[in-house]
């Protein structure tokens, strides 16, 4: 069995501030260390389920957050960006399963740190008429693989959020929000059990999932008209209002042309903010 781990930071054991998850943020390095450490949980859930090879994305920001030094060693990582497929380089239909490792709910959900791939900057994002995340995003194009997301670790919003999109998937809840700051820890010794036995369970059991090849309809909303109107450059791809682009496509194609959007709109607002 492959095994495909997806490692964001915001959902993270015991992390709840930008702070904790933004370089040079006064706890950001203790935070590789929790973010490491979950991983590490997850990796062990993989390998007791019977896992022969285990790949982890280090997905989050700057993608050079994850540890080298003191990740599990039967793990193989990706590290740095820029990456084509973004949050799942690496991803292929060889894999039998994706376990999501410290997500968070999307933009405008009252959760821990969250958001849509880009802060303030994305307001909404829709697949045909579906408002979606980071996990919609990533749970549909592993779909169009044909390879289930078989469990996610997180705050309780982001659990949520990912049962609502497939109820097989088996979510352990790390925190509970309180705010969009602030969160009731699950202790860290706990926290990392859980993580380790939700994954296990979760890959003794997995969902079988057809390929997809349909045509669907990607729609994001920005918050900035300038990157809706230097996004019109891109073939295919038409505004519908002053901020709001909408391209279609195979769910693949469009997972990869979203990781350009990224990287546009980045340089579009590299400039800091007028007022």
């Amino acid at each position: 069995m492959r095994v495909y781990i997806s490692a964001d930071m915001e959902g993270i054991t015991g992390l709840v501030d930008a702070e904790d998850v933004q370089p040079p943020g006064r706890d950001y390095e203790r935070g590789r260390g929790l973010m490491t450490e979950d991983v590490n949980a997850a990796v062990r859930g993989a390998y007791a389920a019977g896992a022969s090879l285990v790949l982890v994305n280090d997905a989050h920001g700057p993608m050079r957050n994850l540890l080298p030094d003191l990740l599990d060693p039967r793990a193989l990582l990706i590290k740095g960006r820029p990456k084509p497929m973004g949050m799942i380089e690496g991803l292929t239909a060889e894999y039998d399963a994706v376990v999501c490792v410290g997500f968070h709910s999307r933009a405008g959900v009252l959760g821990v740190l969250s958001h849509s791939f880009m802060g303030h900057e994305i307001e909404d994002i829709w697949l045909d008429d579906r408002v979606t995340g980071e996990i919609g995003m990533l749970h549909t194009a592993a779909g169009a693989l044909g390879v289930p997301v078989a469990a996610l670790t997180g705050d309780n919003t982001a659990c949520a959020e990912a049962v609502a999109w497939d109820a097989r998937v088996r979510a352990y809840p790390v925190k509970q929000a309180k705010d969009r700051f602030a969160a009731q820890l699950v202790p860290v010794a706990e926290s990392r059990a859980g993580i380790e036995q939700t994954v296990h369970e979760a890959l003794l059991d997995l969902p079988s999932v057809p390929t997809e090849s349909k045509t669907r309809r990607l729609t994001v909303r920005w918050q900035s008209a300038s990157v809706a109107a230097h996004l019109q450059a891109i073939p295919g791809v038409q505004k519908t209002d002053d901020r709001t682009v909408t391209t279609e496509g195979d769910m693949l194609h469009l997972y990869r042309l979203f990781n350009l959007f990224l990287r546009v709109a980045t340089a579009v607002t590299s400039n800091p903010p007028y007022c």
